[in-house]
């Protein structure tokens, strides 16, 4: 009996998304809660896709939805509810990366530029590299090119308006985030 309520409950939330936001938006935690159930495990995708590190996306989750609940006020519904969250993970990535050049510039010299042309982290010996293990090892400017574009389905143009650089940086890194998948996988 308890199995048949949980399904119900699950479709329930997930049939009424919108009623959930509006709810959600007016200060209903349960409401969030169920958002947040829905979409965890998404948002956690792009953030350990973006990030290339499972503890730095977990944390990053976190920071998504806390900035969700502060924000949730701004959805205007011109989008789905699940794009509006894509896009805020997307940003809450790519701020905690531009935090981490300036801290590490100020630190020890590097800016962010230095690091996107670092050459990758050569595997371990024996394991077995599938492409999600590949995609962390990837250079941080190349992969974070490659999720936008290749696995998320940003244009170069979008890509370009969000990390600040041209279009033609855009499709150099996903050049070379591609030949150096290719290289990882073929070892």
């Amino acid at each position: 009996m308890a199995t048949l309520a949980l399904l119900h409950t699950t479709t329930t939330s997930q049939a009424q998304p919108e009623s959930d936001v509006a709810l959600a938006a007016a200060g209903d935690r349960v409401a969030f809660e169920r958002l947040y159930r829905a979409n965890a495990g998404r948002v956690f995708a792009i953030c350990v896709r973006m990030a290339g590190d499972r503890s730095a996306a977990e944390e990053l989750t976190q920071d998504v939805f806390v900035r969700a609940w502060q924000k949730l006020e701004q959805f205007r519904g011109e989008a789905s509810f699940s794009t509006w969250l894509h896009r805020l993970a997307v940003n809450v990535v790519l701020n905690a990366r531009k935090q981490q050049g300036r801290h590490r510039s100020r630190h020890d010299g590097m800016d962010e530029e230095s690091e996107d042309f670092a050459q990758p982290a050569a595997p371990v010996p024996g394991m077995r590299l599938d492409l999600e293990a590949a995609i962390a090892t990837l250079p941080a400017g190349a992969r974070k090119v490659f999720v936008l574009h290749d696995v998320e389905g940003y244009t170069h143009e979008e890509i370009a308006a969000m990390t600040g650089v041209t279009t033609g940086a855009t499709k150099s890194q996903l050049h070379r985030a591609r030949m150096l998948l290719r290289e990882a996988l073929n070892r």
